[in-house]
């Protein structure tokens, strides 16, 4: 069973004491979006990302900064330094050295500037949303630029980790980096649903939280049954049979 969230626009990359890493699968790629990116002036990214000033010029300020030798002078495991709600979710702190190891055969996380990173992937500060339309040589967003390339890299992950099963615990605008015909698995959506006004529906803030949790369940007890899924409890959450069809589970509250 493989997981695969989306990554947080909230960085922290203060000092930590893990050692292991590795080093993203599309370096060659990023360096070719940072290129396109550096053409940018801090109005012209204003404009593209509908960013703040400040923001903008903290972002071209990291994209000139960019380099691509990765280490850990430079830079810091991905899973440790995404913040925001799924990370808060997901509890990485709580993780044992076992469980940081484990994580990197069974969990991905999308990303618009690496495409694909494993939670050990060393990343350097950067603010590039799978939605953005930045233009390439590719195609007029990063959907084309990136084309099939998450898709087979999660197929290779898939068959290195004897996982049959892809559990989408990504946002609507990750997932769709996907090429879902092509996925060598079945695909199983995770919904988090809360009651509100008398009926049930998705409260963003609390289904983010809710995902990364659900990703912290699969990784610590080593999930392999979809059944075991229906197990969850965290956050409150639990598993309602009425709203769930095969390939979709709902978690209500």
């Amino acid at each position: 069973m493989l997981a695969i969230l989306s990554p947080a626009k909230t960085l922290d990359f203060s000092k930590n004491k893990y050692l292991d890493h590795t080093i993203p699968e599309f370096m060659p790629e990023s360096q070719e979006l940072i290129n396109e990116l550096k053409m940018n002036s801090v109005e012209d990214l204003s404009t593209l990302m509908k960013l703040s000033t400040s923001l903008s010029t903290l972002n071209v300020e990291r994209y000139n900064n960019w380099n691509n030798n990765f280490d850990l002078s430079n830079s810091k495991q991905s899973i440790l330094c995404f913040k925001g709600g799924v990370y808060v979710g997901l509890d990485v702190e709580s993780f044992s050295g076992e469980e940081l190891l484990y994580s990197q055969d069974y969990l991905r996380i999308l990303s618009g500037l690496h495409g694909i990173l494993k939670p050990l992937d060393l990343i350097q500060p950067y603010r590039l949303e799978m939605g953005t339309k930045l233009k390439t040589k590719k195609g007029k967003n990063l959907y084309e630029f990136w084309g099939d390339k998450i898709t087979s890299s999660l197929n290779n992950t898939l068959l290195s980790s004897n996982s049959s099963v892809l559990v989408n615990l990504a946002s609507n605008e990750y997932f769709s980096s996907l090429n879902y015909d092509k996925i060598n698995a079945d695909i199983l959506d995770i919904k988090f649903l809360d009651k509100k006004n008398g009926s049930y529906k998705i409260v963003s803030f609390f289904a983010k939280k809710a995902r990364g949790s659900m990703a912290s369940f699969i990784l610590k007890n080593r999930v392999k049954d979809i059944n075991y899924l229906k197990e969850f409890k965290g956050l409150g959450y639990s598993f309602d049979q009425s709203r769930s069809e095969k390939k979709s589970l709902v978690f209500t509250r």
